[in-house]
């Protein structure tokens, strides 16, 4: 177990190094993101999914989402990006917006029992941003036990976490906030299906989309 320090820009380059190295060995690693820590890990790595499940004493039922770095990545995971979608992730992206989509069925991936979709977020933290662009799509989950509150932390994660997590990133304190919204596109119905109410609110994105919300 490691923790890298990623608060300064010298230091930065030497943390998504050590990442990308962990994560290309199907470990888990601990990481900031604009609202808490997070872990992650490939998501095509089968045991290193399990892993992360595991580390978060979470089953499959409850799959993780998916953290991309720009709409380049989100658009090679998934079967179909529609135009509402693309103009929230134009509106809002990065930032508290999840979509779920039909994952493209050629991926070869097992997450969970996602039921053929997959969450996507773009989180917005520059060392994030940088540490994707680097390691590719990640499977990203709070970093705690579930049950347990998100950390805000890089401790907070390490107290509850342990030696389940190979590295650890210090982003310095996350902001926490609202949860992100999710928005489901994985049906071709013509209304726009909130999944959970987050960080924005439903009229603001039926004033994007052109869509009427589902009840």
């Amino acid at each position: 177990m490691q923790i890298w320090d990623c608060q300064t820009a010298e230091k930065r380059s030497a943390a998504i190094a050590q990442a990308l190295a962990a994560v290309k060995r199907g470990e888990v690693i601990c990481l900031p993101t604009d609202t808490v820590y997070g872990i992650g890990a490939d998501p095509f790595n089968a045991t290193a999914v399990n892993a992360l499940l595991t580390a978060k004493s979470r089953t499959r039922q409850k799959p993780s989402p998916v953290l991309v770095a720009n709409i380049e990545q989100a658009l090679e995971l998934v079967a179909d990006f529609p135009d509402p979608a693309r103009a929230l992730a134009a509106a809002f992206w990065p930032g508290a917006l999840t979509m779920i989509f039909s994952a493209r069925p050629t991926l070869g991936w097992d997450l969970g029992e996602t039921h053929g979709t997959v969450a996507l977020r773009m989180p917005n933290h520059p060392f994030t941003l940088a540490l994707l662009e680097k390691t590719g799509p990640l499977a990203v989950t709070s970093a705690n036990k579930s049950g347990n509150p998100p950390a805000l932390r890089v401790e907070t994660a390490q107290e509850q976490l342990g030696e389940a997590i190979s590295l650890y990133l210090d982003g310095g304190k996350s902001p926490g906030g609202t949860a992100s919204t999710i928005v489901s596109f994985s049906d071709t119905a013509p209304q726009l299906h909130i999944l959970r109410a987050g960080a924005i609110p439903a009229a603001t994105l039926a004033e994007v989309t052109q869509m009427e919300v589902a009840e």
